[in-house]
């Protein structure tokens, strides 16, 4: 199992430097600076002095040494520096990305809370009437882009009804660490996270649904009929302890996408997490937050994979003997 285990890691040691490669090429190709938009924002400024200020943070040195200075300085945990914001980029994130690990794991456990009933439900009593709604709703599900789905539910929940807050992560007025505090910061989080697991969830239905009808054809299943098991017996015992395993496969890629929904999410919701100050960064070119940002999600996105990998393995030890 280690064996397995750190041989991913060290396939992920050239992917990760091949990303930051990338990443660090794309932000480059940004048209302007940070720098750029500060002659219309200051008029006092000339821009000599200007000319001077991108010349002592390095933005005029070759490409190879920005990479090398920029590369170094992620061994080291340093992130670089927001020009926008004028302090370090680890500070900055340091603030936010509490609030988006909080919105991702909530919106995962609601994820999770909707998907295995329905599944369940599916495929145990396949073309019922309860399929056939289940089918539907996941084929809207499949078919309505996020941030449409999260618009209309900010706007009916939101402010026609008035049910959940339309912005931020917490009231100021709370005071922080009060029971009142985690209360209300719960309530922001309710429609966000809701919205983002009721259009995720159709993977994992469909998944599961399909693992217990084809489980309900196989011979293991037909002996236990056949010898007089009760059906409920076999269906808690038999069918659904095999089809449900490989769910936990899926946690992984549900991280993965998480970051990515997370972008629409606190643009829309106004949730003050690394999502909106992503956007943020990009319209203002802070290039080192968004260089920054990207490497984190694809560190993610890579460790989610491992993750998906080493569940796989445990449920099923024949994989680790294919990929060695």
């Amino acid at each position: 199992m280690w064996t397995f285990v750190l041989r991913r890691i060290a396939i992920m040691i050239p992917q990760l430097l091949l990303l930051s490669v990338l990443i660090f090429i794309l932000a480059k190709m940004m048209p302007g600076d940070a720098l750029t938009g500060q002659l219309a924002s200051h008029p006092q400024m000339d821009a000599r002095t200007l000319a001077e200020i991108r010349e002592k943070l390095g933005l005029n040195d070759p490409f190879y040494v920005q990479y090398a200075r920029w590369i170094g300085g992620l061994l080291h945990g340093d992130l670089g520096l927001s020009y926008i914001h004028q302090q370090p980029v680890t500070t900055l994130l340091g603030e936010r990305i509490g609030n988006t690990v909080l919105l991702s794991a909530c919106t995962l456990l609601f994820t999770y809370l909707l998907a295995v009933p329905l599944g369940i439900a599916s495929g145990r009593w396949t073309d019922s009437w309860a399929d056939k709604l289940i089918v539907g709703y996941s084929y809207v599900s499949f078919a309505t882009p996020l941030f449409i789905f999260a618009v209309v539910m900010l706007f009916v929940f939101g402010f026609e009804l008035g049910w959940f807050p339309t912005g931020g992560s917490v009231d100021i007025q709370v005071a922080k660490g009060s029971f009142g505090y985690y209360a209300n910061k719960l309530h922001h989080l309710l429609l966000p996270s809701l919205s983002g697991a009721l259009i995720s969830t159709v993977g994992i239905i469909q998944y599961l649904r399909s693992e217990i009808v084809e489980t309900k054809l196989k011979d293991f299943v037909k002996t236990a009929r056949a010898k007089g098991i009760p059906e409920t017996h076999i269906y808690w015992r038999h069918i659904l302890r095999n089809s449900i395993i490989p769910i936990a496969a899926f946690l992984g890629y549900e991280i993965t996408g998480l970051i990515g929904g997370s972008v629409f999410l606190e643009s829309i919701f106004s949730y003050p997490g690394i999502g909106q100050l992503f956007l943020q960064s990009i319209t203002q070119r802070d290039y080192s937050v968004v260089t920054a940002l990207v490497m984190i999600s694809g560190v993610a996105a890579l460790l989610g994979t491992l993750l998906s990998d080493i569940i796989l393995s445990l449920v099923d030890p024949r994989i680790r003997i294919e990929r060695q």
